[in-house]
């Protein structure tokens, strides 16, 4: 006989964890729709929170490419993310100007990246969006 299917409903928040400032990013699950196929696409990012705003950065392994998930939400900004406190539904947009410069030095903040973030952004032949995750209603 073959084992029982586990009840993976337990594991479902497992993965994901809030950020601590000054230590380590969160991981949320993004949950977005394909901007071709129309089907939800699930990416599992770091972020951190400002104010009552999510924010992550796009990137691809800081290859020259646009993470998939990002264009989804540049065709499709509204979306949910789990975290480890339950789902919420977002809206995404990219940070500019001031906003974006001030987002972008808090990542120095958490482990991972710190004063490297800029070397390696300067892999990339474009600049790294500065995503933010807008609560709204669902």
């Amino acid at each position: 006989m073959g084992r029982a299917p586990r009840d993976l409903s337990v594991h479902r928040w497992a993965a994901l964890a809030r950020p601590t400032p000054g230590g380590q990013f969160g991981y949320l699950r993004l949950k977005t729709v394909g901007r071709r196929s129309g089907q939800e696409r699930v990416a599992i990012l770091g972020y951190y929170e400002d104010g009552p705003n999510l924010v992550t950065l796009a990137m691809n392994g800081w290859a020259a490419d646009e993470p998939a998930w990002w264009l989804n939400l540049q065709a499709h900004p509204d979306a949910i993310v789990e975290l480890k406190t339950g789902p919420r539904a977002v809206r995404a947009r990219a940070a500019v100007g001031e906003e974006r410069a001030r987002l972008w030095a808090q990542v120095r903040g958490y482990t991972g990246y710190g004063d490297n973030v800029d070397a390696y952004a300067g892999l990339r032949s474009s600049e790294t969006a500065v995503v933010v995750l807008e609560p709204r209603s669902a």
